[in-house]
């Protein structure tokens, strides 16, 4: 496995009404980021695009870079309704939907 490929790909939305696509490797989440809009980059998607930088030179790994960029999509309300949240190795990071 390439070592920039996340686990388990990032699904997200990009809008209403758009399919859901799925985010494999730090190389698609960088290129999804440069696309964000500058007047909606905060905190989180500078975590974000940090980390997978940060992976591309070997400061980071791929999976902080995955944890980021989910949590960037998840805030920024595009992680799609069935996306698997990725979290700590070993964390138990089931969570169940509440009805």
């Amino acid at each position: 496995m390439d070592r920039l490929q996340f686990e388990v790909p990032v699904r997200i939305t990009p809008a209403p009404g758009l399919p859901v696509e799925e985010i494999y490797s730090v190389e698609q989440a960088l290129d999804f980021l440069q696309d964000w809009p500058k007047r909606r980059q905060g905190k989180i998607y500078e975590a974000a695009f940090n980390a997978c930088f940060g992976a591309t030179v070997d400061v980071a790994s791929a999976e902080e870079a995955c944890r980021a960029f989910a949590t960037f999509c998840r805030v920024s309300g595009l992680l799609a309704r069935d996306a698997m949240f990725p979290g700590k190795r070993g964390a138990g990071t089931h969570r169940e939907a509440r009805a």
